[in-house]
């Protein structure tokens, strides 16, 4: 059963009724629904901390919490604000059981110098046709839009962020995992 929100307990004791919630379309395309399954991916990208890994699927990383975040640009500066953020944020999101991955259209070689040159420990992966960010919404061609998502273990969105404000949204992200893991 989902958890309602207190503005939406108050509407219903107000008498209005809710209705199953619709796909949102937001800039970029039409965004998976809450509570279903997460589309697949299988990408190339790069891990600093595994450089040996080139492939990364969600089949893969089932079995754990997964934060999946789409970004414009590697080395553009809201993208490296929103890396920072997740970076600094990573080992209380390992310490929740979350993994973190970041998807744009940038090339494998673009994001293995950008994770060299932000000392990234997240893999970034590539999406130069936007096939992915398509699914999940995300694509303005030739880029991905700033949206980000919550995939819990068993590869259902439990959580979605459109039009992304860089500073602090890994903090939001990470709260949001937090609540969702209590209650």
């Amino acid at each position: 059963m989902k958890r309602r929100s207190l503005l939406q307990t108050a509407m219903l004791g107000a008498g209005i009724f809710l209705l199953a919630p619709a796909r949102v379309r937001a800039l970029g395309g039409t965004s998976p629904e809450i509570g279903i399954k997460a589309p697949d991916f299988d990408l190339l990208g790069f891990s600093s901390v595994n450089p040996d890994q080139n492939h990364w699927s969600l089949t893969n990383l089932q079995g754990r919490w997964l934060v999946v975040y789409f970004y414009p640009r590697d080395f553009t500066s809201g993208c490296t604000i929103e890396a920072h953020g997740f970076q600094k944020a990573l080992p209380e999101f390992k310490k929740q059981g979350a993994e973190v991955v970041a998807i744009s259209a940038d090339s494998v070689s673009d994001h293995e110098s950008f994770c060299s040159s932000e000392e990234l420990k997240f893999p970034l992966l590539s999406d130069p046709d936007g096939v992915v960010s398509k699914a999940y919404g995300s694509w303005m061609a030739p880029y991905s839009m700033r949206h980000t998502f919550l995939i819990d273990p068993q590869s259902v969105l439990q959580a979605a962020w459109t039009g992304v404000r860089p500073v602090g949204h890994a903090n939001e992200v990470l709260s949001r995992l937090k609540e969702l893991q209590t209650g």
